[in-house]
């Protein structure tokens, strides 16, 4: 379970389908999709 802040709902919600990313500096990050809206989320920070 991740939770991340989406940005259209204005909401904390729980990460539908979340995939490990890293980015370009190296950390690690998870992204996914809003389960109500269906707009991306991204969180930075490892998988819980």
């Amino acid at each position: 379970m991740v939770e991340a802040y989406c940005v259209k709902c204005r909401a904390k919600r729980e990460v539908k389908n979340p995939k490990v990313v890293t980015m370009k500096n190296g950390r690690p990050a998870v992204k996914g999709t809003c389960p109500k809206c269906g707009s991306g989320m991204y969180r930075i920070g490892k998988m819980e």
